[in-house]
Parts: structure tokens; sequence; C-alpha cells
């Protein structure tokens, strides 16, 4: 997998309003990059328009799901359900995303076998700096 014609809503099972990721900028075999840009008006805006940083969580779940869905669709499947079964340590130095701001979301897998355990190493970078990471661990059912 390499750069990727596919929209979010074309590789995950989430539907708007709770679709969260714009783009998908790359999708490979060993990590999935997805852009996410802070809409003020959205039903998670802050009364200054921004994001919560914990909303971090839920991207980094959402751009595993992405990376999930582009190993589907090169297949010839659709997206199914997965789940998040927990983070490890999620740190974000921003209380809040700016209303406005362009974030990426970068997963890298690290763990992954037949039974649809995996892990991913997670980051959410704003400007070029790393704002938020985690340690992502999901399963989907085979």
């Amino acid at each position: 997998m390499s750069e990727t014609p596919w929209k979010p809503i074309d590789l995950l099972v989430h539907r708007p309003p709770l679709l969260l990721l714009d783009r998908i900028v790359e999708a490979s075999d060993e990590k999935c990059i997805a852009q996410v840009c802070v809409d003020p008006e959205a039903w998670y805006a802050e009364a200054d328009g921004s994001m919560p940083g914990w909303f971090g969580i839920e991207l980094m779940a959402q751009t595993v799901s992405a990376y999930s869905g582009a190993r589907k669709r090169l297949h010839g499947q659709p997206p199914r359900v997965g789940f998040n079964l927990g983070t490890r340590n999620y740190e974000s130095w921003m209380p809040r995303f700016p209303a406005g701001s362009i974030l990426e979301v970068e997963i890298e897998l690290r763990f992954l076998d037949e039974s649809g355990l995996s892990a991913f190493a997670c980051e959410i970078r704003h400007l070029g700096q790393t704002v938020a990471r985690a340690m992502v661990k999901t399963f989907e059912p085979t």
C-alpha cells in the first residue's frame, strides 16, 4: 500500500458526524497517516471552537480503523468493525487542539497476529511538532 485515493468514508464504518478524519494521506503495510481539520462548528467543539485534547485517542483509533479498512479494500473486502481494547500512556501536550488547526495523525503497526489482536504506536502532530502520543491496542474479529 502507498499513497491512497481513498476517502476516510471508504475505509471506516464510522459515518458523520462521528467520522472525524478528513483525509487519508498515506496507507502502507506498516502505517497510516490521516489529517483532521478541527472544525469550530462541530459537535465536539468547545466554546472557543477547539477540540478537547482527550479526543486525540479517538483520532488515533479512527486512523487505526483506516489502516485496517485500506488492508481490507486491497483484498476486495469492505471495512469491518474493530474494537479499541485500550491505550497505554496517552500523553497530550495540548489541553485542546485549536479551532481550524490541521492535525496529522500517524499510526504504525507494532504487533498483529492471526487472532485479530494488534498494537499501534500512534502520534498526533500539529505544525510539524508531536503534540500527543500513545500505544493503542485493538481487536478485529477474523
